[in-house]
């Protein structure tokens, strides 16, 4: 599928800022369901599950410009579930920035990162005219709710979780008793997918993205939402996941480990902000093998394999075709191969974003306070609806 990053869609990001009619109609909508919400109509307290609309939701970190992992594995397929999706369908998608604060951060490299996080949505294809786009500190709901569902929880099913073991380097079995955890473990580390259950269940998603290795994230939110509901009456549907059907994208360094924003060497990484140049030096020093015969075997050969993945991934063909066409070709000229396809590929995503960051910041901040304004009046919906069944 073609992304929305043409010369088309850059001059409408770049041009100054004009209302967007489908958040105004959501508004509207939610301006609608709040009024009868105040004045008590049981329609929208529900009593009973009702048919759910559909509503997507997803969120990224802020951890600076995003890499060609992540634009392959969520960033284009969200693109992808925006276009496809009917008129029918709400779309939410959150720069998730309270996350970011389980680690101490430097206030001025978050605020930098933020705003990179907030410009690649846009730049990769995400269109403010249908998806709502917002930063997640921007909707307080996201807190209250966080802290109303942290009552229902069960530690015992977040001590098990891998997400704070894996921050503190620790071993998958480690629990609470484990001495380095007890004196390093914090709470907001501890209790990320509350937080996280909150961020989909405050928006009453239905449908949320994730990669095969946050379904552990989705199921507690599941947990978590089937838990509050039995306790108070229907208030939250049970979120289904979307597995991205892209696999992985290797780290071109360390072909074992995931392409990443923490591996030291910057070469292991594309960044969507590279230039050609750039991009061809890191593919070219990219670390595969001795072999000089073109084959897929992910196991024995990763590094080649990952290089194959990534033209998969751009070409939309299985990696055993993209073998018979290339399999005679020197591990060099593959590099140059792969490299020319990735240049070319992120090439008008790149020059949107450098526009959007180097433009000026009132355009980038009028997307974002419309963008949390949609939110807020949507969560405020579930947040009325939770409030009338907890009593308060």
């Amino acid at each position: 599928m073609h992304i929305k990053s043409c010369s088309t869609y850059q001059q409408h990001l770049l041009r100054p800022h004009r209302q967007y009619t489908i958040c105004q109609t959501h508004l509207r909508q939610s301006s609608l369901q709040h009024c009868l919400l105040s004045k008590g109509h049981k329609s929208v307290a529900f009593q009973n599950p009702p048919p759910p609309e559909r509503i997507v939701f997803s969120g990224i970190q802020p951890t600076g410009i995003p890499h060609l992992g992540n634009y392959l594995g969520a960033l284009r397929e969200w693109v992808r579930l925006q276009d496809q999706s009917d008129e029918g369908t709400r779309l939410f998608f959150s720069v998730v920035d309270l996350h970011a604060l389980t680690l101490p951060q430097k206030p001025s490299s978050l605020k930098t990162w933020r705003k990179q996080a907030f410009a690649a949505l846009l730049a990769v294809g995400l269109d403010p005219r249908r998806s709502t786009i917002f930063f997640q500190s921007a909707v307080p709901a996201h807190t209250e709710l966080n802290w109303i569902l942290s009552t229902v929880a069960s530690t015992g099913y977040l001590s098990r979780m891998t997400q704070w073991k894996s921050k503190l380097e620790l071993p998958a079995d480690a629990d609470l008793e484990n001495p380095d955890a007890r004196s390093r473990l914090r709470l907001g580390l501890f209790s990320y997918p509350v937080l996280q259950a909150a961020d989909i269940l405050v928006h009453r998603a239905t449908h949320v993205p994730v990669g095969d290795d946050q379904r552990q994230h989705l199921e507690f939110t599941r947990y978590t939402a089937n838990s509050f509901n039995h306790m108070y009456g229907y208030t939250f549907p049970s979120p289904e996941a979307l597995i991205s059907p892209a696999k992985r994208i290797m780290s071109l360094k360390d072909p074992a480990l995931k392409m990443s924003k923490s591996h030291i060497d910057e070469k292991s990484r594309i960044l969507l902000t590279d230039s050609y140049e750039a991009i061809h030096k890191k593919i070219k020093a990219a670390r595969t093998d001795s072999n000089p015969i073109i084959t897929y075997d992910p196991i024995k050969r990763p590094g080649v394999s990952n290089l194959l993945e990534i033209l998969s991934h751009l070409d939309g063909r299985p990696c055993s075709e993209i073998v018979t066409d290339h399999g005679f070709i020197s591990l060099l000229a593959l590099k140059e191969h792969v490299a020319d396809r990735v240049s070319h590929h992120l090439a008008p995503i790149r020059e949107t974003l450098i526009g959007l960051l180097e433009g000026p910041s009132d355009h980038l901040d009028t997307i974002a306070r419309e963008g949390a304004e949609a939110a807020r009046l949507n969560a405020e919906i579930t947040m009325a609806n939770t409030r009338r069944n907890l009593g308060l």
